[in-house]
């Protein structure tokens, strides 16, 4: 029987990364120089403490990339992980300064004639803060006068009140700019589909895993996710609505480019005039991106984001001589810039063209995943590498995009559960030891993406079998080792620390995936969103409700729902109609209601808070509203 300890390298995956290194130009050092260009001072702290006195963030937890290499550490993920060791305060051009490494993103700062502006306050508000700090100690202290949202992904809006406060946001002190769509987008990601997103981030950025040659080293698109950050939401107060929009802030001026659908569904890139400066948000990076976060997330349009940098060449290429974005490093100079958006266009064009194409040929999407390929000429540019999206994760996007889940093949129509086709295959393969004695042989010979998949099945029928585990551990570890996207290393290597230590540490963790800024933040629409989706709807086949809604501190008609036989609808209220049920609250109480964080008795004892009607069946509402657990099974039933 294997153990459940943590291996190296085979001497089959040591050859596969060995191979490797006669693929790149690895003595090409110009990203290391882009990487430290502009530097003005490192981080105030190397750790910086949350509020439950644990490190949000740690620069030392890398200190072991300093090494040449890893043989468990694809040297190209090696690479990437040095550079985005690159930590502290950062001139972009004069007047554009961002700090970087304190988190997994950028945050930008803009001196205007009397104080910052900025773009992407960071994950969390620890994070935030520490890097408002670090520039008002190297320049001295100025307010902030406004932030920019460039997308609706929680790493660039997260921190928003570790720079400003709700009051200075409230009485027009500090405005919020972001792209129209951003709040839906926004409370979809991380509400809506909050829970089950953050379970498969924990897997995708390695949360769980030690931070060593063995385990987590880089996201490749930053080192890692803070540690249970403050995540707070404000609303932005001015809607960007159209391409080529002007305002001008703080003395600056900032025209925007609008790019929904590219890397989130609400998205736009920033032209800086005054500082002939662009920022790309986070739609051209120094790696693939994703157009399917391994994460879980709405497709991304390969198209259109392909088209979008063309725009940019088209708009502002002879305008600009810097162009920095939310992730990475800075490039200088209109030659260089126009090579890298000409080649990130490309490589986005590419990935769609060539999966349709063999799509239109009859190729399923696994089939053209182990088909496609890149042109050589974007092959080996590392700013187009899979340290965080992948070629072939990326062309099943594609293919989703366009053709849906399902390949046309009858047989996979209604195929059975994990469970149930892992006890069939099973029995068809001889039980359980005659499975394992083969997948052992495939183990030795390297075929470790085949023992992971036949393994699975027996995993799956038999949970319990610690000897199927620990193979299908062995197998997940060493592909994590071989893989130069960082999510790919996280998923392998976590999946196997759970299949060793018995599933998720969290298991039983209940709560809210988001804090009480973001239900602040909801409309009255955004709030049933999630009442729908916590009603359990088996347990109240039965059960009819009508509610109204008046919200006393917002501006929005009387809300009617209602519970018709498990399913809950919506609509704005007719004066006169007689409902069950009639609250009144203010937006705050209501929302956590909608949102579970407290109990209908608890909301009712806050004077913001007002029930006429049928109590006893809004009770029974609320003990059939579904609080989600953070920790449940992945690698397990």
């Amino acid at each position: 029987m294997t153990t459940n300890e943590r291996k190296g390298s085979t001497q089959h995956t040591r050859e596969v990364l060995a191979a490797s290194l006669g693929s790149l130009p690895f003595e090409d050092r110009s990203d290391f120089e882009r990487a430290s260009r502009g530097k003005l001072a490192e981080a105030l702290e190397r750790q910086i403490i949350g509020r439950f006195g644990h490190a949000v963030w740690d620069l030392d937890a890398y200190e072991f990339e300093g090494a040449d290499g890893s043989d468990s550490v694809h040297p190209s993920l090696w690479r990437q992980a040095q550079l985005n060791n690159h930590s502290g305060l950062f001139q972009v051009t004069d007047g554009i300064y961002q700090v970087r490494g304190l988190d997994i993103s950028n945050i930008t700062f803009i001196r205007g004639h009397e104080g910052w502006i900025i773009i992407d306050p960071l994950t969390g508000t620890e994070t935030a803060a520490a890097a408002l700090q670090l520039i008002n100690r190297h320049f001295g202290e100025r307010p902030v006068k406004a932030v920019i949202y460039t997308h609706s992904h929680t790493d660039h809006f997260g921190g928003i009140l570790g720079v400003v406060s709700e009051e200075e946001v409230f009485n027009g002190t500090v405005d919020i700019f972001a792209p129209a769509g951003f709040l839906e987008a926004a409370v979809s990601e991380n509400v809506i589909a909050g829970t089950a997103m953050l379970r498969r981030a924990m897997y995708m950025y390695g949360v769980l895993l030690p931070k060593d040659e063995l385990g987590h080293v880089d996201t490749g698109l930053g080192k890692t996710l803070p540690a249970m950050p403050g995540v707070t939401l404000v609303a932005p107060t001015v809607d960007i609505l159209t391409t080529g929009e002007r305002h001008v802030v703080d003395g600056v001026t900032l025209e925007f480019q609008m790019t929904p659908g590219t890397e989130a569904p609400a998205e736009m890139n920033i032209f800086l005039p005054d500082f002939q400066a662009l920022c790309l948000a986070e739609n051209c990076t120094a790696n693939l991106h994703n157009l399917y976060t391994l994460r879980g997330a709405q497709v991304r349009d390969a198209l259109g984001w392909s088209k979008y940098i063309q725009e940019c060449l088209a708009d502002f290429l002879p305008k600009i001589d810097v162009a920095f974005a939310s992730h990475h490093w800075p490039r200088w100079g209109s030659t260089e810039i126009r090579e890298y958006l000409e080649n990130q266009r490309d490589l986005y064009r590419s990935i769609h063209d060539q999966t349709m194409r063999l799509a239109n040929h009859g190729l399923t999407m696994n089939e053209i995943a182990e088909e496609i390929a890149l042109p050589p000429h974007l092959f080996k540019q590392f700013y187009n590498r899979d340290y965080y999206g992948t070629v072939r994760h990326n062309a099943k996007a594609v293919y989703q995009r366009y053709l849906g889940w399902f390949d046309a093949n009858p047989a996979h129509l209604n195929p059975h559960t994990p469970v149930e086709a892992g006890r069939r295959y099973v029995a068809y393969m001889g039980g359980a030891d005659a499975l394992l004695n083969q997948a052992r042989l495939s183990f030795e010979q390297g075929d470790y993406r085949w023992v992971c998949e036949v393994v699975n099945h027996l995993v799956f029928a038999e949970p319990d079998n610690l000897d199927a585990r620990y193979l299908q551990a062995d197998a997940l570890e060493q592909l994590g080792f071989q893989s130069e996207s960082g999510p790919w290393r996280d998923f392998y290597l976590t999946g196997a620390q759970e299949l060793r230590n018995g599933g998720s540490a969290l298991k039983g963790v209940r709560g809210n995936a988001t804090g009480p800024s973001f239900m602040r933040a909801m409309s009255m629409d955004m709030m049933t969103d999630v009442l729908g989706v916590r009603l359990n709807g088996p347990a109240t086949k039965d059960f009819w409700l009508s509610i109204n809604v008046t919200l006393t501190d917002r501006d929005e008609p009387t809300e009617r729902i209602e519970i018709r036989g498990g399913v809950l609808s919506t609509r704005h209220a007719v004066e006169g109609e007689v409902v069950d049920v009639e609250i009144t609250s203010e937006q705050s109480a209501f929302a956590r209601f909608a949102g579970g964080s407290n109990t209908l008795e608890e909301i009712m004892a806050d004077a913001n808070f007002h029930v006429d009607g049928n109590l006893e069946k809004l009770t029974i509402l609320q003990s059939n509203l579904d609080i989600f657990e953070f920790g449940f099974e992945v690698v397990l039933p």
